[in-house]
């Protein structure tokens, strides 16, 4: 079992403090932290968040939300080995051509330790204020997704469709991963088993215990089986939270999940107790 730790990016005081929960997750024998994303968090919403029987995101419009691309490099300019992932980025609602450009230059820069985690996004007014339609969202998603991989393929770039107009270029440098950044797509509603077939590496589950998981896991091996993608190579994430104790972890196990994802906060002595029980 992989062990990560969840966000990274939130609530932090300043950068080195985010480090130094990034340091001390690698030296305790942590896989991977894992960030949030959210541009900005409004005031009043009308929209609802899908993880949270209030609706609501528990998260004040003045919590700091680092940039999860930006949080990320500056982590890997003072870390080794730790794998650093977003969970999620809300592709729909950004340039696909300048997100792949940053993550194919973070994984660059992080020497190959990048995971991509991505999402289709709920929040109708991050979306509005972006200046990108909220309706189609998914369609979009899914047409990022491939053009995306074209960018990391270090071929020339053709791609006309009915969001992109991309012809006649390369960029580089390319991810170090080959044949390009791993794709951990989030979220577990609408489309998402076959959006996970056709275009993941791996899904992040949000909101999602062992007694919840069996059927989630059947629809998304029938969507493999759908798709001819083999279902053991998709990686699977989850939140976990440590209350729950070994029998917990080992239910997840048994599962088939391959990483938990933990929040602890900037809580040093939380992550080394952690490590110490459960990972070393």
């Amino acid at each position: 079992m992989k062990f990560g730790i969840v966000p990274i990016n939130i609530g932090v005081a300043s950068a080195e403090q985010m480090i130094t929960i990034a340091q001390t997750a690698e030296d305790s024998g942590f896989e991977s932290v894992w960030t949030f994303e959210h541009v900005i968090v409004p005031v009043d919403y009308q929209s609802k968040y899908p993880y949270a029987a209030s609706g609501k995101m528990g998260a004040a419009p003045e919590t700091p939300f680092v940039d999860p691309l930006i949080a990320l490099t500056a982590i890997a300019a003072r870390t080794k080995t730790i794998r650093l992932a977003t969970g999620v980025n809300i592709v729909a609602q950004t340039n696909p051509l300048l997100l792949a450009k940053q993550a194919a230059s973070l994984d660059f820069v992080s020497n190959g330790r990048f995971m991509l985690g991505a999402g289709i996004g709920w929040l109708r007014e991050e979306f509005a204020a972006m200046g990108v339609p909220f309706e189609r969202r998914g369609a979009r998603f899914d047409d990022y997704m491939v053009a995306m991989k074209k960018v990391w393929s270090g071929e020339v770039v053709e791609h006309d469709s009915e969001f992109l107009n991309w012809h006649g270029f390369k960029s580089h440098p390319l991810p170090i991963q080959r044949p390009g950044v791993p794709i951990i797509m989030g979220g577990r509603a609408g489309k998402i088993y076959q959006r996970i077939a056709k275009h993941g590496d791996g899904w992040f589950i949000p909101g999602a215990g062992a007694d919840d998981l069996p059927p989630m896991l059947a629809e998304l091996r029938a969507a493999c089986e759908a798709e001819g993608r083999n279902y053991d190579d998709i990686e699977l994430t989850t939140m976990w939270n440590p209350k729950g104790g070994e029998d917990s972890l080992q239910a997840l196990a048994d599962l088939g999940i391959d990483r938990v994802v933990t929040m602890l906060g900037g809580d040093l002595d939380a992550i080394k107790a952690l490590a110490e029980a459960h990972i070393k």
